[in-house]
């Protein structure tokens, strides 16, 4: 099989199952059950579905989707997707690492809780991080891209903090004060900083490199 067509065969498979984890995650919530925050059962229904969209995980799983789907779908030109692209690598990324490290799932999970929770944090990271790497497609990654990509987490970071006083409630306990204090939450923000910037870093630099030949959308 040739590589952009296994390539593409891959995006594919990236998109269904980042589909797949939000849709079954949704309807997870809407059932009373929760991944992360053991409140989410006791809030009113609109409530729930805000604070569903709030989490991190569920915006860089849903910016996946798009971005693979754009992919597949042919339509890779112009700055949106550019931006978009970029965005979607860097958000999953740090899911995965965030959810290693510091989103242990919950032994007490349902079967469904920890199918949504290992599709979400683990499968979908993996997929499009390796897809990336084997596949591409090159050459819709710059610098010019990076501040525009990393608008998303600040802007998600500010309204998570800000919303907080008039909410009672962030998606994840390491952004709680009553939990980890401000200063747990400050050092928080400034690690989660640091790994946005190296890994937009990181992406800037190795794509690139990891196929000499230039762009070469896998669609093509």
């Amino acid at each position: 099989m040739e590589r952009s067509r296994l390539g593409r065969y891959w995006h594919l498979v990236t998109f269904v199952v980042a589909v797949v984890a939000v849709v079954l995650q949704f309807a997870v919530i809407l059932r009373g059950h929760t991944i992360i925050d053991t409140d989410v059962a006791a809030a009113p229904l609109g409530e729930q579905v805000r604070r569903f969209f709030c989490y991190f995980t569920i915006q860089s799983n849903i910016l996946c989707a798009v971005a693979t789907g754009i992919i597949v779908f042919r339509r890779t030109e112009g700055p949106l997707f550019r931006v978009l692209r970029l965005a979607s690598l860097i958000g999953i990324t740090v899911t995965g690492i965030v959810a290693a490290i510091a989103l242990q799932p919950s032994p007490s999970y349902t079967a469904s809780q920890l199918l949504c929770d290992r599709l979400l944090h683990i499968a979908v990271p993996v997929l499009v991080v390796v897809g990336w790497v084997a596949f591409g497609p090159r050459g819709y990654v710059g610098r010019a891209d990076v501040l525009p990509a990393l608008a998303w987490p600040v802007v998600w970071v500010v309204a998570t903090l800000g919303l907080r006083p008039v909410t009672g409630w962030v998606p994840y306990p390491f952004l709680n004060p009553d939990r980890v204090g401000v200063g747990g939450v400050v050092v928080a923000c400034v690690v989660i900083t640091a790994l946005f910037l190296a890994l937009a870093a990181l992406i800037v630099w190795a794509d690139p490199r990891l196929r000499a030949n230039g762009r070469e959308p896998v669609t093509s």
